[in-house]
């Protein structure tokens, strides 16, 4: 696709950064970012894949909820204290990814900053108020911008390696199902913002491409901080299609031509479909455990179909862009 922005809206951004948006860019609605979600140590699905396919995806994404400060292990139960350790440590497997030069893209499932039990990024699970945490000088601000730093210094090392992240929080922001879209769209607009100057201006981190995951116009936090958009999809099984009424949804909460892609799918997409009609996801994002690894949502055969195509960037095919 022609005249999509490639330049980042952090003008201090890394060259790195603007190298990816590039590539991005300029294989959308022709080819696309093959990408696989992980979240534990042994990176069950990258093995599958590559056992399925002989080849690995382009992107592959990381989780980050064990690193989220506010655990609460003494309210929890067996559910959520397997997920934690079962991430824990699993940034060496990022680093390990960064080392042969693939797309990296985070997500956070963020424990509540201040109270809550078990999985506290559920809103049932907290009673963390997002509007409060969007104003100045509450309790929960406090806490949330602790986070943050806390957050930060996670993500320096990527930056200080001059290594590229796609940039994915607050996810999901049109659900009410996470405590940063309970209230609605204007706070969640603002913590967007606050993490926006506070990871750029204060932290310094101009290695993230910034995403944004959520498909409503009310919600969209301004062109000035979103390099990409995105929303997540959970199609019917076996539902493989360009999903191009989901991609004219989301193109419309800005009339910027921004880069589009698909944070979290259930289904694999047809490259072939997306090619043909020129829908410009550049990327796509199965989920981790049985959305990869079983016959549920896309068969195997389907799965070495879909890493084959031509109009699929798989890491062998990725160039170096840091």
């Amino acid at each position: 696709m022609t005249n999509l922005i490639k330049i980042p809206c952090n003008k201090n951004s890394q060259q790195c950064v603007r190298n990816v948006m590039s590539f991005l860019a300029d294989i959308s609605g022709d080819k696309t970012v093959t990408g696989q979600h992980t979240q534990t140590m042994g990176t069950e699905e990258l093995h599958h894949i590559r056992s399925v396919t002989g080849k690995e995806p382009a992107l592959l994404g990381f989780e980050l909820l064990s690193y989220s400060p506010n655990i609460n292990y003494l309210d929890t139960d067996d559910a959520c204290m397997t997920e934690v350790k079962n991430n824990l440590g699993t940034l060496r497997r990022a680093w390990e990814w960064a080392d042969k030069k693939g797309l990296i893209t985070f997500t956070w499932h963020w424990f509540s900053p201040l109270g809550g039990r078990s999985k506290s990024f559920f809103t049932e699970n907290t009673g963390f108020d997002a509007e409060e945490a969007a104003a100045d000088g509450t309790a929960e601000n406090r806490a949330l911008l602790s986070d943050l730093d806390v957050m930060a210094g996670i993500l320096r090392p990527f930056c200080d390696k001059g290594i590229p992240i796609l940039w994915r929080p607050f996810h999901e922001g049109e659900g009410n199902w996470f405590w940063w879209s309970a209230k609605g769209s204007e706070p969640l607009k603002k913590l967007y913002r606050i993490m926006y100057r506070r990871f750029t201006e204060i932290h310094g981190l101009n290695n993230l491409i910034w995403v944004w995951n959520a498909p409503l116009p009310e919600c969209y936090p301004g062109d000035d901080v979103v390099d990409i958009i995105s929303r997540d999809m959970y199609p019917e099984k076996h539902c493989h299609t360009s999903q191009s009424e989901m991609y004219f949804e989301l193109r419309k909460i800005t009339e910027c031509p921004k880069i589009a892609l698909i944070g979290e799918t259930g289904t694999l997409p047809d490259p072939e479909a997306i090619h043909a009609e020129k829908i410009g996801w550049a990327s796509y994002m199965t989920w981790s455990g049985d959305f990869c690894m079983s016959e549920e949502f896309s068969t195997s055969d389907k799965l070495r179909e879909v890493y084959s195509s031509p109009f699929s960037v798989t890491k062998e095919t990725l160039p170096e862009l840091y």
